[in-house]
């Protein structure tokens, strides 16, 4: 793994936080790589460190560890060289656009502001590319929306024009966090397929975290699994949905709703809740929720190691030995 290989490299990213209940790692010993042109999915339950990892690579929170962008070191630029990367190289994308939007500004002037900024561009120079951007995220009559704010615009549309923001300056890469989980299904298939059509024409790379494998399936080519802070399982979206090895990663498949199931069929949970990052369980950090743990795993934390696969790897003393997951 070399930074000049991929556009983006992590290795051992820790983020450190104090708490009123003492210093916790919400990010710990992270480390993956992102090809141009690639999508890399990042799934896990709600505070497994998804979020943190993303304001880590996007320098919002301090971090140790290494990070290369595009052949730079980013642990060695300063604050105001992160923020010509944010915004124009890094574009982001969040998962509720009502509250990400600014609502006292309109369409056009929220998605100029990052073009006069990076680009140095005008309003008026900058108002032929807002039509154009918004006409490519999808927005129909995209004259009539320029003075509309946030709140006189649907779900759909508020999400595509945050989509539109982030891509006003054209970046290499897109973070899109959750950026369906607010809306119905009908609308979170158009978003994906927007993504993946804008994906395709600008060869962008995209990192989109979910909680759910349904969605990523046919999305991500390649897929890492987080919990309690950590990567337990990484490989190929397809090669993952065929193995499976981690229980935690079985247990998030399992409980993804399917239409071929009857009526009221009460869906598989994982028991518990996540542990607590300031007070974590000795050896794997999975086992007290997991039903295939021993008491090896009760004592020793198992090494994130491939198997025969180099392309595979996974955290787990007694891995699953299960068939193809279908969806």
């Amino acid at each position: 793994m070399t930074a000049c290989d991929h556009l983006l490299v992590v290795e051992d990213l820790t983020v450190h936080l104090q708490t009123e209940q003492g210093p916790i790692r919400p990010v710990d010993a992270v480390s993956f790589s992102l090809e141009t042109g690639t999508t890399l999915a990042i799934v896990g339950e709600s505070g497994s460190g998804k979020s943190m990892l993303c304001r880590a690579i996007l320098g919002l929170v301090t971090a140790n560890g290494n990070i290369h962008f595009d052949g730079r070191d980013t642990g060695r630029l300063s604050a105001s060289e992160m923020n010509r990367i944010r915004g124009r190289d890094i574009g982001v994308v969040l998962q509720d656009p009502l509250s990400s939007l600014n609502p006292v500004m309109t369409v056009a002037d929220q998605i100029i502001e990052p073009m006069r900024i990076h680009l140095g561009l005008s309003q008026w120079e900058g108002m032929s590319r807002v039509l154009s951007l918004l006409h490519s995220v999808g927005i129909p009559r995209p004259e009539e929306r320029l003075t509309c704010y946030p709140h006189q615009l649907s779900g759909g549309m508020r999400q595509r024009v945050a989509i539109a923001i982030a891509l006003a300056c054209e970046p290499k890469l897109l973070i899109a966090d959750e950026p369906t989980t607010a809306l119905d299904v009908t609308i979170q298939a158009e978003i994906l397929a927007l993504l993946a059509r804008i994906q395709r024409e600008r060869n962008m790379a995209i990192i989109l975290v979910s909680h759910d494998l349904g969605v990523v399936a046919g999305f991500a080519d390649n897929v890492a699994v987080m919990y309690a802070g950590r990567i337990v399982e990484q490989a190929s979206t397809a090669l993952l949905f065929k193995e499976m090895r981690m229980p935690y990663t079985r247990a998030l498949f399992d409980a993804i709703p399917r239409i071929e199931d009857p009526p009221h069929r009460r869906l598989p949970n994982i028991p518990d809740l996540p542990p607590n990052f300031a007070a974590l369980p000795p050896g794997c950090r999975f086992a007290p929720r997991c039903p295939r743990a021993g008491e090896r795993c009760r004592k020793e934390e198992p090494p994130l190691a491939c198997d025969e696969n180099a392309n595979y790897r996974y955290a787990c003393w007694f891995p699953c030995e299960q068939p193809e997951a279908r969806l």
